[in-house]
């Protein structure tokens, strides 16, 4: 007989997943009991799929029990597959198919005003996530992963990368530390992640590190699409090398602070003002300007508090971030509202533009709003903010032809 293994959650509040223990055995077949929550609609189809994993390991004799409390198949697939894998250490892979909605690539300076970050071994929280409209997802292996179960929840993020409809947001996965960290890039790379969030960054060593196995993977696969990586500045040594960090490779897009770590390493409270992490904010935005890239602010952690969240995301746009995590969908419309341009900053960025093209027109060298004179940076900011509310359909692109 072999080890009892499991895999997977189970017990109460436990939605959308399901428990696997697995014995392997020297005779008998394979003896299978399912208890589910869905077995008379589902049982037959279920029994189908964890007959044709085991067939998928040549697995012939074994004691299987599924505790299941609905969990979809790509769900049932990763458990088992864990499962499988701590009792017999195989170097196959069971891979249920590519959505077509999922193959797509994202642009290098697209928004990332919000992205939400979800935990990788919770497959309930996981399944609706793209419908609230985050212009990113990041299935996160690191910290909301008990160390237990990081193994298995690689086994989840690979499936649900591949089987889970992100509607469009940006496909994030946020890898452990160090060595642990590289061994995630297994599960995800060839499964058209867009994004990896590397942790607790502190020097630009640690992105060579992660794109060097990023390429050697790429290369094994014969698969070249971009993976744009996000280092989150979390110590003191982190900020002071930020700007190293920030132009460690070119895939590196943004540069984002976490402020629980960061607090905490300095050894002081974090407070809803943020005067504490002010140094330390203002050094990723000058970093990440001075780099050509996007700087992220930390997450606000109070997730019933709409008006401290609003408040906070004023103080970041002002500090010059362009997004900042979240931790449950009721942030997100708050997180854009806040992020996106004003009413205000609209039409003041329409007149100076307006300006500069009639200077131009003229052949002026200067450019004139009223009696205030306007300099370059003036008008390329003024540009931006155009841009951005045409992206986010707060102005018709054409908005110059109709106010002629």
């Amino acid at each position: 007989m072999g080890e009892l293994v499991s895999a997977g959650n189970k017990g109460k509040g436990v939605r959308s997943d399901c428990f696997v223990s697995l014995e392997l055995t020297s005779g008998g077949g394979i003896l299978l009991e399912l208890d589910s929550k869905v077995a008379v609609m589902y049982g037959n189809d279920i029994r189908k799929e964890i007959h044709a994993i085991l067939d998928h390991y040549a697995i012939r004799d074994a004691v299987i029990r599924v505790e299941d409390s609905g969990a979809l198949p790509l769900v049932v697939a990763a458990r088992l597959e864990a499962a499988i894998n701590k009792a017999m250490q195989s170097k196959k892979e069971f891979l249920l198919p590519m959505l077509d909605e999922n193959q797509y690539t994202t642009a290098i300076d697209r928004n990332r005003f919000s992205r939400l970050y979800l935990p990788g071994n919770t497959p309930s929280l996981m399944i609706n996530a793209g419908i609230h409209h985050p212009d990113g997802i990041i299935l996160d292996l690191e910290d909301a992963v008990a160390p237990d179960k990081k193994d298995e929840a690689r086994y989840l993020v690979r499936n649900a990368l591949r089987g889970i409809d992100f509607y469009g947001a940006e496909r994030m996965v946020r890898i452990n530390q160090g060595e642990r960290g590289l061994a995630d890039l297994d599960f995800i790379v060839p499964h058209n992640v867009n994004l990896i969030l590397i942790p607790k960054c502190e020097h630009p060593e640690q992105i060579l590190a992660v794109n060097a196995r990023i390429h050697e993977i790429q290369q094994q696969i014969k698969l070249l699409n971009p993976i744009w990586l996000m280092p989150i500045i979390e110590n003191a040594l982190g900020v002071i090398y930020a700007y190293s960090i920030a132009t460690a490779a070119e895939n590196v897009v943004s540069l984002a602070i976490g402020l629980e770590d960061y607090t905490a390493d300095l050894g002081i409270r974090r407070t809803t003002e943020g005067s504490e992490s002010f140094f330390a904010r203002s050094m990723i935005v000058n970093a990440a300007r001075a780099a050509g890239i996007q700087p992220i602010d930390s997450v606000f952690s109070d997730v019933a508090d709409m008006d401290g969240l609003r408040e906070n995301v004023r103080r970041s746009k002002a500090l010059g971030f362009d997004g900042m995590g979240c931790i449950h969908p009721r942030q997100i419309p708050v997180i854009h509202e806040t992020f996106a341009p004003t009413k205000e900053e609209i039409e003041k960025a329409k007149k100076i533009v307006a300006a500069f093209h009639d200077a131009e027109t003229k052949g002026l060298g200067v450019v004139a709003l009223g009696s205030k004179m306007i300099d370059p940076p003036v008008v390329k900011r003024a540009l931006n903010t155009i841009q951005l509310a045409v992206k986010m359909n707060k102005l018709d692109e054409n908005w110059r032809e109709s106010n002629e």
